[in-house]
């Protein structure tokens, strides 16, 4: 079987009219996908609108070739190959790609559903929406010192490993993607050195002996507090708490410090927020509007873990809850999908 490309074909031009849905996903990443491919599992046509132009959410635009461990059924997976899968899975349930667009404004019909006009024009008349991410922006959390060598030898993730073979590396964070970049560019670089301003890490702790068994070398308590070179980087400057500083030399750094995050519109759609940035949800997915769900990193509730697997089971529900709003006299429970026939055919 040829596995459809992730090219612009999939993705329904700007400006289109008006089109009519089943169920809107907000948010084309890991999550927003796999509730695409369950959208279709439970007869719904389903499309996605997402403001970047690729599908894959932020693994696609910040670390595609970053190893992910954490997935069911994966050891190890690329974030590339992890969205590929998922895009491939989704292909059967003919979903409509509307990408690089905003949801701007979010109407009820009246009906239970609703109206959505994206930032490119087009209106999505849609049963219920469910909420991933996709919109506005995130921005990562900047370097304290050397700002200037970004693009220079400074970067914020690593779309390609490749022009870090051979190189001195400097990786600042303590959380789960400065570990899993360590573990990446080791094998590569000449040298890799993890930087960390406290002695505790976030990590996973598995990931993290992995570091301390490689040929990686970590500062605890310590800063990067400055860069130097001409052109390029040439040397980082990492200062120990109550030590004098250490000059290392350095052709590249990665600051894995975090993003922040701009949901955009969504401050304008009347949704419950906590801390600004998350929406607030209950066990079925629901947020304070009949009708709009969410589901991954976007969404907050007591006890909330963080993760791609958790986001996963949280769309499923999501979409399971939303097809109830949609239709009130269908099951909750889809079935299994051992269950179905394999040449069901695809919504329309």
């Amino acid at each position: 079987m040829v596995e459809p490309e992730m090219d612009a074909t999939t993705t329904t031009p700007s400006g289109t009219d008006e089109v009519e849905l089943g169920l809107l996903i907000v948010g084309a990443g890991p999550v927003g996908l796999y509730g695409a491919y369950y959208a279709g599992v439970r007869g719904l046509s389903v499309g996605l609108v997402d403001s970047l132009s690729e599908v894959g959410g932020q693994v696609t635009a910040m670390y595609p070739e970053k190893q992910i461990y954490d997935v069911a059924g994966f050891p190890v997976i690329s974030g590339r190959d992890l969205v590929q899968a998922l895009f491939v899975q989704a292909a059967p349930q003919r979903p409509t790609y509307l990408l690089d667009q905003e949801a701007r404004s979010l109407e009820p019909t009246g009906d239970g559903g609703f109206l959505v006009v994206t930032s490119s024009g087009t209106r999505l008349r849609c049963g219920a929406v469910v909420i991933t991410g996709g919109i506005g922006t995130f921005s990562p959390r900047p370097l304290p010192a050397g700002e200037e060598f970004l693009g220079r030898g400074l970067a914020y993730f690593v779309p390609s490993s490749q022009e870090y073979v051979g190189k001195d590396v400097v990786v600042v964070g303590g959380g789960d993607s400065a570990v899993d970049w360590c573990l990446m560019l080791e094998p590569l670089a000449s040298s890799v050195t993890l930087v960390h301003r406290r002695d505790k890490f976030r990590a996973h702790a598995s990931s993290l002996d992995k570091v301390r068994a490689s040929s990686a070398k970590i500062i605890v308590n310590a800063q990067v507090t400055a860069l130097e070179g001409g052109e390029l980087l040439e040397k980082a400057e990492i200062t120990v708490t109550g030590e004098e500083p250490l000059v290392l030399p350095c052709q590249k750094v990665v600051a894995a410090l975090g993003f922040t995050a701009n949901i955009g519109p969504l401050r304008e759609w009347g949704l419950e927020l906590h801390d600004r940035r998350h929406l607030v949800v209950d066990s079925a997915m629901r947020t304070n509007i009949p009708g709009v769900f969410a589901a991954g990193d976007i969404v907050d509730y007591d006890g909330k873990i963080r993760l791609i697997s958790v986001g996963f089971g949280e769309v499923a529900t999501a979409v399971n809850n939303a097809a109830v709003h949609i239709d009130p006299e269908a099951h909750l429970f889809p079935g299994h999908s051992s269950d179905e026939p394999r040449d069901a055919p695809a919504p329309a």
